[in-house]
């Protein structure tokens, strides 16, 4: 060795140790910092209780700490265990050693894995021991109960411990690789070495002899093999003697000389191996291990000799394990997988399409109003602060009259909670074990009383909950304006196909419900508990939302004053009969019509349905928007029909059967077309809204009305009697019931609003409807032959305008006549211009008044 590499190692322990100094001290640093750590922690938890109020007198001398390592580990413990993670600081401790030895380059552990497994273990074992203590002692920490508490309110204490099995369980799936497949590979893998080592061990077959060529034993370490190449002199096999084999007689041990290790035999062995003695030298030290090969799983490789002194033992080739064949053979066949490319096959209209809408675009529907402006929030009037204000007195007076009420009737309580709504605060209560909840919803009247409220509300038990609701109006509501719900982002980034916005619900949020979905809309509601305020606020909704190409009105106001704001805008929003004047309609006889016109409209919709392959409007105007629907074949785009009908009660009373039917069979088939249906009534009673219509109006609205029963009629359970009034709601969707503070609208908002559409360019006119020609127009006698009149005519002529009634009823008890003969009488009369024509339910009128005019026109028409 020269002088120049000596100096080189004298040089460089004395520079590195130098330059690992700063190293060395920060390691030693972080890893006496684990270690305070640790006993800190050890010591806090055994005396946490006493050391917890010490933690923030570190200065003051006359207070002694019990802690291991004084004030300082009071604070500390305080700090991480009681105030952050609990138990899980311990992981601190550790991840501080872990720098440690990482600055000193010791690599124990491997780093940014000890640094994910320690990361989930902080935020997992705090939650844990929440979820275990429930808050109780410092094992958790703030940290572990908080996240607990809200993990428990929002998916319950089920859901919690589903989240931390399922998270652990997962943990170990990812860290210790315990998918299915790979367990099966694993055992796949052990049961290929097993049978590898078998065949390795088992006897090779010779042509001219059997023998076990087993020469040496196996040796199981390293160690042992580098003891053995220490201890004993080296010896090379160089020489191969064969022997007679003897008669299944043992062989005789084999004479070594001294100082040489003895060659294991076995008992079986036909051959016997002879050392050569040969001297080495010193730098020969790989003799002994390349003349005997050491693998347990070969045989022993021996050297090749002259002829004159070897014997050629056909030696087997060197077994390989079946995996190591298997994974020979993978590597030489080469396996590629090809993913055959998606080929859009396109018939020829679908081609067509596509080269009609590269060329012109998609259809627009907007283009004939294309510069028309939706409505902006401003022309709804601005009420100023809406925010609820928290009257803290009046909850705690209520609790305490209602938690006192209870325990006057022996009605335990075990929790309650207050949510404070625009009109009313729902006191949400458990409960204790053992009270029946019958016992509860008996005292509402009783709870009413007691809180000198205007109508108390008990929702036992409340749906989805295990508790039991009481609605107690507030005393000072909040009003909720229609500008604050149309100005919420919730409404102008919804993707409703028809929004509609009610109001507010008791906690406080806007509720909205597609008309689409519901699909038609029955409400009901005594008058001015807001009923026609409703009515404009699903209007002014559907207006803020749709373009008047997507939309179209059929209104129906008996009242002829509730809707005739909306005559404005005729031009845009409306439909009505071809020979109709007014869009709005008010005559019963035009509203049959147009309800028969809708459903022609209803079955000629189905019709081009058919023909499109569609199966709702949707769908359609997609398809005709993409140009795959030829307009010459009838196609065109369809928009929404909502039926407005304000007082469907008046309907009823004057046509009945005429209104139920086309009524019942729209709300029955139109929802799939586009058509929906919003019927209002003031008196919800059954001979109003019958079984035929309240079995296809799963979406129900109801505001404040008169009795239970008709309450019942309108949600098939009570609580509208119960409501407060002005705008004060029910909505029942089919599965619960939602309390709902309606958005007030006022009529000049509407006006304003009306005005604002109506200005702008529109239509030619209204959209028109199918014409309907009705079966009594069409039967009714054209020309009136006097020759061929019935003998009685003048007889019932008389009767009919002597009692000014025009019934065939009357006729055929007058004159003692059948039906078909005074049905025959009544149409001479209709077509000689005595009575008018057939007027549904009610009797026809009589053109003639008087008996004098009578006796005139009878001459006239003998002459």
């Amino acid at each position: 060795m020269d002088k120049k590499t000596q100096n080189t190692q004298q040089e460089s322990p004395d520079k590195g140790k130098f330059l690992s100094k700063p190293r060395v001290f920060s390691g030693l640093t972080f890893i006496l910092f684990s270690i305070v750590l640790t006993f800190s922690f050890v010591s806090y938890l055994t005396n946490w209780k006493a050391d917890q109020s010490q933690a923030g007198t570190m200065l003051d001398k006359s207070i002694k700490s019990s802690n291991i390592f004084g004030k300082l580990g009071d604070w500390l413990g305080n700090i991480f265990i009681f105030e952050s993670i609990g138990v899980a600081s311990f992981i601190i401790a550790f991840l501080f050693l872990v720098f440690g030895t990482i600055i000193l380059k010791k690599k124990i552990f491997k780093p940014w894995k000890t640094v994910g497994h320690s990361l989930f273990f902080i935020c997992w074992l705090p939650i844990l021991f929440g979820a275990i203590t429930k808050g109780q002692g410092v094992l958790s920490g703030v940290y572990g109960y908080q996240i607990m508490d809200s993990l428990n309110a929002i998916i319950g204490s089920y859901g919690l411990w589903l989240v931390l099995i399922s998270s652990i369980i997962l943990y170990f799936v990812l860290e210790f690789n315990l998918r299915p497949s790979s367990i099966k590979n694993k055992f796949n893998e052990i049961n290929e070495n097993t049978i590898g080592k078998v065949k390795s061990m088992m006897p090779s077959s010779d042509a001219n002899f059997e023998a076990d060529e087993e020469l040496i034993e196996e040796i199981e370490t390293p160690e042992e093999i580098q003891q053995v190449k220490a201890e004993e002199p080296k010896v090379t096999v160089t020489e191969v003697v064969q022997k007679p084999a003897p008669k299944f007689t043992e062989p005789e041990p084999v004479s070594v000389p001294k100082g040489f290790p003895e060659v294991p035999v076995s008992t079986n062995l036909d051959t016997i191996v002879t050392p050569n003695h040969t001297s080495f030298e010193e730098d020969n030290k790989n003799d002994f291990s390349n003349s005997i090969n050491l693998n347990v799983n070969t045989k022993p490789n021996f050297p090749t000799s002259t002829p004159e002194q070897a014997f050629d033992l056909h030696p087997t080739p060197t077994p390989t394990s079946v995996a190591a064949v298997s994974t020979a053979v993978k590597e030489e066949i080469k396996f590629n997988v090809e993913v055959a490319p998606v080929i859009d096959i396109l018939d020829d209209s679908d081609k067509k399409s596509q080269e009609l809408v590269d060329q012109h675009g998609l259809y627009d529907h907007k283009l004939d109003l294309a510069k028309f402006q939706m409505p902006p929030v401003e022309l709804l009037k601005d009420y100023g602060n809406e925010e609820i204000s928290i009257n803290k007195d009046e909850l705690e007076e209520n609790k305490n009259k209602i938690v006192g009420l209870l325990k006057n009737f022996n009605v335990g309580i075990s929790e309650i909670k207050a949510t404070i709504g625009p009109t009313v605060t729902l006191y949400e209560i458990v409960p204790e074990a053992g009270i029946r909840v019958a016992a509860i919803k008996k005292l509402q009247d009783d709870i009413a009383l007691n809180l000198s409220a205007l109508g108390i509300r008990i929702i036992a038990p409340m749906p989805g909950k295990g508790t039991i609701g009481i609605e107690v109006p507030r005393k000072n509501p909040t009003m909720v304006s229609m500008r604050s719900v149309i100005a919420s982002q919730k409404f102008q980034n919804t993707d409703m196909d028809l929004p509609v916005v009610f109001g507010k619900t008791i906690s406080n949020e806007i509720f909205m419900a597609d008309l689409s979905k519901m699909p038609h809309l029955l409400m009901a509601g005594a008058t001015g508990q807001g009923k026609s305020v409703g009515i404009n606020a699903i209007l002014t909704s559907l207006l803020y939302k749709k373009h008047p190409s997507e939309l179209k009105f059929v209104m129906v106001d008996p009242k002829k004053v509730e809707l005739s704001l909306y005559s404005k805008i005729e031009r845009h929003y409306l439909a009505k009969l071809p020979d109709a004047e007014e869009a709005i309609i008010t005559d019963t006889n035009k509203v049959i019509n147009t309800l028969n016109s809708l459903c022609i409209e209803m079955d000629t919709r189905y019709d081009l349905l058919k023909n499109a392959f569609c199966k709702n409007l949707k769908e359609y105007n997609k398809k005709f928007t993409e140009r795959k629907l030829n307009p010459e074949n009838g196609h065109h785009y369809l928009p929404y029909i909502v039926l407005v009908v304000d007082e469907f009660a008046d309907l009823i009373m004057t046509a009945g059967k005429e209104v139920e039917l086309p009524i019942a069979r729209l709300a029955q088939l139109a929802r799939a077309v586009g058509i929906h249906l919003i019927v209002a009534t003031q008196r919800p009673s059954v001979n109003v809204i019958t079984g035929m219509i309240k079995a296809n109006f799963p979406a129900r609205a109801a505001f404040r009305v008169i009795s239970s029963v008709d309450s019942r009629t309108i949600l098939d359970s009570p609580g509208a009697d119960q409501l407060i009034g002005k705008g004060d709601m029910l909505y029942f969707n089919g599965n619960e019931i939602l309390r709902l503070q309606c958005a007030f609208v006022d009529t000049p908002e509407v006006e304003r609003l009306a005005e604002f559409i109506g200005e702008q360019k529109g239509y030619a006119s209204a959209f028109i409807l199918p014409e309907y020609v009705s079966e009594d127009s069409t039967s009714t006698v054209s020309a009136f032959d006097p020759n061929e009149k019935d003998a009685l005519f003048e007889e019932a002529a008389r009767i009919i305008v002597s009692t000014q009634q025009g019934s065939t009823s009357m006729l055929q008890r007058q004159l003692k006549l059948g039906y078909n003969r005074a049905g025959r009488i009544m149409d001479q009369l209709e077509a000689s211009g005595i009575v008018g024509g057939f007027n549904g339910a009610k009797a026809r009128e009589v053109i003639i008044s008087d008996l004098h005019s009578l006796e005139q026109f009878l001459e006239d028409l003998r002459s």
